[in-house]
């Protein structure tokens, strides 16, 4: 069956990549499924941009594959990718209908439907009353809205982002997460690289947090979650101070800003530990909460890459 006729996930298969000395990708790896957001994480010079760019062939690797399903990545298949670059590539003097056009008619659409198509795109980014503006006249939100619409006026089978949230206000960070979703509904592949965690963490089906060009963790944020402590917070009335600390199983405990106790358990920490805590906990006073702490994406992040 034809490519554009079916969905297949984007794999890429043990990228190498260095400049001299400097190895800027070491064996990288992961694949996004078909309907999957993919939340691509990582410091500056991580090698999250060189890994998009080998995948749409700006790029050459020195080792592994980029493929599409069981097809090695080629130029016809690049075209059914929307890439949008950390580096906009905008016209900044040309009308922002007329280049959106102008890329459509380059992906291969007749004049009537890349001006639909343009129509429908600048409607859902709130751009209509803007599309006779030059680029250069508009904010930055607005332009990073044009450069997204430029990735996707082909309506591609694949979705590739870098940095597509930056500059963003709220109410167009609600706009392009709107439409990332409706691509991913329709069993489109999206890998997108942000450094705003709470949005990759609010958005994403799974992460790959990576450093020095090498996947460190990846899963969803509940299995990343797995890797790190298990904590628990409770709140009960008179209890003494660290009472929890004397517990089998209880690393830390401390009282955050709520008032409630907070604990750490330890790896080898007995599996009733958590019903010890509550048992103690009971005997003290009444227990107004008590359960599991979820720990943001954030604070996994920075655990993983400093371990």
């Amino acid at each position: 069956m034809p490519f554009s006729e079916r969905s297949a996930p984007l794999i890429i298969n043990g990228l190498k990549k260095s400049y001299g000395e400097l190895k800027v990708l070491d064996g990288m790896s992961f694949t996004v499924q078909p309907g999957e957001i993919y939340g691509f994480v990582g410091g500056n010079g991580s090698g999250k941009t060189t890994t998009m760019r080998i995948a749409l062939g700006v790029l050459s690797s020195d080792g592994g594959e980029v493929r599409i399903g069981d097809e090695p990545m080629n130029d016809t298949l690049r075209r059914t990718i929307g890439y949008m670059p950390e580096e906009r590539g905008l016209y900044p003097k040309e009308k922002v209908a007329d280049q959106l056009i102008y890329f459509a008619r380059l992906h291969g659409m007749d004049q009537e439907t890349a001006s639909s198509r343009v129509d429908e795109l600048l409607a859902t980014f709130n751009l209509t009353d803007r599309r006779d503006d030059k680029v250069d006249t508009l904010s930055l939100g607005n332009q990073q809205r044009v450069q997204l619409a430029a990735a996707l006026v082909h309506d591609p089978k694949i979705l590739v982002l870098d940095e597509p949230f930056s500059g963003l206000d709220p109410i167009a960070v609600n706009v392009m997460s709107k439409v990332l979703k409706q691509f991913a509904d329709r069993g489109i592949p999206v890998v997108f690289s942000s450094h705003q965690l709470d949005l990759v963490e609010r958005l994403c089906d799974r992460v790959g947090i990576i450093r020095d060009g090498k996947m460190l963790a990846e899963g969803t944020v509940d299995e990343l979650r797995a890797i790190g402590p298990r904590m628990f917070s409770i709140t009960v009335d008179a209890a003494p101070a660290g009472w929890a600390e004397s517990l089998p199983g209880i690393t830390h405990s401390e009282i955050n800003k709520h008032g409630a106790t907070v604990v750490t358990l330890a790896d080898d920490a007995p599996t009733d530990t958590d019903q010890v805590l509550l048992d103690t906990a009971r005997s003290f006073g009444r227990v107004h909460s008590f359960g599991p702490v979820n720990v943001p994406l954030t604070e996994l992040y920075q655990e993983v890459v400093q371990s």
